[in-house]
């Protein structure tokens, strides 16, 4: 009986360890949700430092916003197209960033609508290459 018990108390324990690990067994779906709602977030603040004309604010987003674009979530598909939106991301929230430092309004303002439309166009993307990649047929893809 203790060995039955002992047994059930070890299974219980390691059934348990998932658990215990926080995001590393959070579904993949939800650590994108997440970032995708960060960079929602700080996109909205960078906006904000535009229309304050808070460059400190504006800088520090976006500095966020280049951070959270090069965590392992970031990369959604395989493309190379989705590569050129990222990249295309990154280089224009560098550019928001040192217009930001050089306290170029004008030139934030520019790369803001850049970064947003850079956005808008990884989002249709990656929503086109989902729904295509769901019309094959079933069977072996390479």
């Amino acid at each position: 009986m203790r060995k039955v018990l002992g047994l059930v108390v070890v299974l219980a324990a390691l059934a348990a360890l998932p658990l215990l690990s926080g995001h590393s067994d959070e579904p993949k779906k939800d650590r994108i949700g997440d970032l995708m709602k960060r960079k929602l977030e700080n996109s909205q603040k960078v906006l904000e430092g535009l229309a304050l004309n808070d460059f400190d604010k504006i800088a520090h987003h976006a500095e966020e916003l280049l951070t959270i674009s090069k965590e392992a979530e970031w990369k959604v598909i395989k493309t190379p197209q989705y590569e050129i939106h990222s990249n295309d991301f990154r280089r224009t929230a560098d550019g928001l960033i040192k217009d930001a430092k050089d306290k170029n309004l004008d030139g934030a303002a520019l790369n803001y609508v850049e970064l947003t439309l850079t956005c808008i166009k990884c989002h249709k993307h990656v929503r086109e290459t989902r729904r295509t990649s769901l019309d094959l047929p079933p069977g072996p893809r390479s």
